[in-house]
């Protein structure tokens, strides 16, 4: 079911929307080409405000996936975007995470400081009892399938990551296949992406997006382990159902595809994804038409389960 108002005549799209819980009020925060965007409202499930632009640096372009916390009354958000100020990976890419402060949560965000190197990409900020983590993307060109997976490093504070990241969760399947041949004739290149981790119960949780929002099996996955570690990068988690098969959790249905990158939210007991999808039938949107959806998820006894509805949750 769409959350977000779509503005036809000014459509900026609503991709890789990530959902905060602040003082009663919530907030969304969504990928842009010029900038971070930012929606608001009282109520999860009631009526959204667009609040505008929370983030950008100069001109630089492509700010993608933010993630935001609030620490001690200050927030902060880490989201990457293309920068030239570094050397890119092996393959050219630039995206690069960074993070800046605000003492709202609508922005500006401020003070920004570049946190890792190219290439860097869709954050999670997480605080438990251990510590501070983020959870991010990035690639490898060593392996029987290269591409883009996700790991986990501590955060020695909001400002500084160790820099001694550990693999969280890895291709497996043909599913998660980005581009055949993408720099190599022969080699195939796979995207594990839009990390988020939650924990229920004795359960820990890293979902996950598979493949290319383009591709008919792009979806949403997860990892899981049972375990009482609370040093997130010890805890091994290992693909639901297996790290053979292709199960999505969110995947393309009747009536919405591209969907995937979700971050979730837990209110009044029930867990909820949000999501980004574009409809199948003709919207008179431009662009790649990903907007914000919201579903009802079930969480169980380490089972992960949408239910999903076109004109309701």
């Amino acid at each position: 079911m769409h959350l977000l108002k779509i503005d036809k005549e000014n459509y900026i799209g609503q991709a890789d929307p990530y959902i905060l819980e602040s003082g009663g009020r919530y907030y969304i925060y969504t990928t842009g080409g010029d900038g971070v965007y930012a929606y608001e409202s009282d109520s999860l499930l009631g009526e959204w405000s667009f609040a505008g632009k929370a983030f950008a640096v100069g001109d630089h372009r492509n700010y993608w996936a933010p993630s935001v916390i609030e620490l001690d009354g200050v927030f902060y958000m880490y989201c990457s975007f293309e920068f030239y100020g570094d050397v890119p990976d092996k393959a050219g890419h630039r995206q690069t995470m960074f993070v800046a402060e605000s003492r709202s949560p609508l922005g500006p965000f401020i003070h920004a400081k570049q946190l890792l190197h190219p290439f860097s990409i869709d954050s999670h900020i997480v605080k438990n009892e251990a510590g501070l983590f983020l959870f991010y993307s990035t690639n490898r060109y060593d392996s029987d399938r290269p591409g883009t997976y996700i790991v986990v490093d501590r955060m020695l504070d909001p400002w500084t990551a160790e820099g001694k990241p550990v693999t969280a969760v890895v291709p497996t399947l043909d599913e998660e296949i980005f581009m055949r041949d993408r720099f190599e004739k022969g080699v195939n290149w796979h995207t594990i992406e839009g990390a988020f981790y939650f924990r229920e119960g004795e359960w820990q949780y890293l979902m996950y997006s598979g493949n290319c929002y383009e591709q008919p099996t792009y979806y949403v996955g997860y990892a899981r382990a049972k375990t009482g570690e609370t040093d997130l990068t010890k805890v091994k988690f290992e693909k639901y159902p297996d790290e053979h098969t292709y199960s999505p959790v969110l995947s393309a249905n009747d009536f919405e595809e591209g969907t995937g990158h979700h971050s979730m939210i837990k209110s009044d007991g029930v867990w909820y994804a949000v999501y980004h999808a574009r409809d199948k039938a003709a919207d008179g949107l431009p662009g790649d038409r990903r907007n914000a959806r919201i579903c009802r998820m079930r969480v169980e006894d380490g089972i992960i389960t949408a239910e999903r509805y076109e004109d309701h949750i």
